[in-house]
């Protein structure tokens, strides 16, 4: 396939572009800075962009296969960033008549999972309240891809830790995995991949964790 990432230079976006360029994917790599940019590859083409201007970013998208995108806020003064940037992808690819598109949301953001434990429950509730804005950001992010004409998966993980890639997790679409707490940002960007060709995830939220 011929992938176009933003967000390639975050945890998530990187193992996207490292896992697409091993399996034999073309890979444009969208960044501010490439100089953060630590993957490498003949496949790979490295596009830095503004994402304020969606004909900057039209080019990078257009006559690709999919877009899968690991922008997100940083912390919580970042909170709205996510919502701003997604928009400009989305025009974009509209522009260019690309209709995949993969991104990275919160397992908290959609809805809880069935029969949820009272411990699961607490904790979601206290991470929802201290990330209160970010998530607020993400929903209204779910919300312009559900107004958009893309073929969207909103990926909503745990709590993300930097751990090898194991290739074994839990996902659930329209939920989230019962008891599920923790993912590495390497099995996200496997997800990911693995759901860029899944029909069943097409406009739909898909909870991902162990």
């Amino acid at each position: 396939m011929n992938l176009t990432v933003f967000g390639a230079t975050g945890g998530i976006g990187q193992e996207i572009v490292r896992q697409a360029l091993s399996a034999g994917h073309k890979v444009t790599a969208v960044v501010r800075d490439p100089a953060r940019l630590t993957v490498t590859g003949p496949a790979l083409e490295v596009v830095r962009a503004d994402l304020t201007d969606p004909e900057q970013v039209r080019p990078a998208v257009a006559g690709r296969d999919a877009v899968l995108s690991g922008l997100g806020a940083r912390s919580r003064k970042d909170a709205g960033v996510t919502t701003r940037l997604t928009r400009t992808v989305l025009a974009a690819m509209e522009a260019a008549h690309v209709r995949r598109l993969l991104l990275v949301s919160a397992g908290p953001v959609g809805p809880a999972p069935e029969n949820d434990g009272f411990l699961d429950r607490t904790a979601r509730g206290l991470v929802s309240a201290i990330l209160k804005d970010v998530y607020a950001d993400l929903r209204e992010t779910e919300a312009e891809l559900a107004r958009s004409y893309t073929d969207w998966t909103s990926v909503r993980p745990p709590r993300l830790q930097d751990k090898p890639l194991t290739g074994t997790y839990r996902t659930v679409v329209g939920g989230f995995p019962r008891g599920g707490r923790f993912i590495a940002r390497a099995d996200v960007a496997h997800a990911m991949l693995t759901m860029t060709e899944d029909p069943k995830t097409v406009r739909q939220g898909v909870g991902v964790a162990y």
